[in-house]
């Protein structure tokens, strides 16, 4: 059985309604064209003038005006939906919050939250950007991998696909699809963005669903785009370019099983 999937593609910035209502029109335009799951991408509610910025809107887990857009969206439009990510209040640390990855089942319910593991402090001295994302965000510590009618879906956010080691164990935990919400860097895309994507698909054998801003926003941060729907051979399904747009592709499990079955090297790993 196919099922159809949608990654969101758009250059969220410091307005945070505004950001929601133009989420709101991508995913209708998803839901219109069959998409049954919807991937957002990374910061998509509010690209913040500074990391301050995500602190001063920071939610509690399962309540909270951005919490229950995406609720109402899914229930909606009947499909499920990977919310990018939102910041939740971190307790005992009311100056830091977490990167949270929140996934919707279709009738609007809450069924898991991933607080993103890998966090982004570099330099990238090509363009001179310094990012230093743990100044205001605390990283989570679970591996999460959630039963869906799609399959079994693993939850990452964008950094984190430069840790291999997080996907091997998505997949011992059963995942068969991995979304990947992003805001990957102009520079840093350019060089590396493809290569991980779907190196990550290869050697797990997986899909990979990953939904990406892009462009130039408001804090004068460039993102480089190119959302991506990749097979587990490591095919690009489909991808998009820098523009604001969503993006559609089908899952198949027996597909996926067959590769497995055909060509099993997951079963033959030697080293841990």
């Amino acid at each position: 059985m196919l099922h159809r999937v949608a990654c969101v593609q758009m250059t969220s910035g410091t307005d945070l309604p505004e950001n929601l209502r133009e989420v709101k029109i991508h995913i209708k335009k998803a839901a219109e064209q069959g998409a049954q799951l919807v991937v957002l991408p990374e910061m998509f509610c509010l690209m913040g003038v500074d990391q301050l910025d995500k602190v001063k809107h920071k939610e509690k887990i399962g309540q909270g005006p951005v919490q229950d857009f995406l609720s109402e969206q899914a229930l909606r439009h009947h499909l499920w939906l990977v919310g990018g990510t939102i910041p939740i209040v971190v307790p005992d640390h009311p100056d830091k919050v977490y990167a949270a990855c929140l996934l919707y089942n279709d009738q609007g319910k809450q069924v898991a939250a991933y607080y993103k593991i890998h966090l982004f402090d570099v330099c990238v001295s090509q363009s001179g950007e310094t990012y230093a994302e743990s100044q205001t965000t605390q990283a989570g510590e679970t591996v999460v991998v959630v039963p869906t009618p799609f399959g079994k879906l693993g939850l990452a956010v964008c950094y984190d696909v430069r840790f291999p080691e997080l996907f091997r164990q998505m997949t011992e935990k059963g995942a068969e699809l991995v979304s990947l919400p992003s805001a990957f860097t102009l520079t840093t895309g350019a060089l590396h963005w493809d290569v991980l994507v779907r190196a990550r698909a290869i050697e797990n054998q997986m899909y990979l669903l990953a939904a990406c801003q892009t462009g130039t926003h408001f804090n004068g941060r460039k993102t480089y785009g190119h959302s991506m729907i990749v097979t587990p051979e490591g095919e690009v399904q489909a991808c998009l370019g820098s523009e604001q747009d969503i993006l559609m592709g089908e899952i198949n499990l027996d597909s996926l099983n067959l590769l497995r079955k055909e060509f099993p090297a997951l079963s033959h790993r030697r080293l841990n």
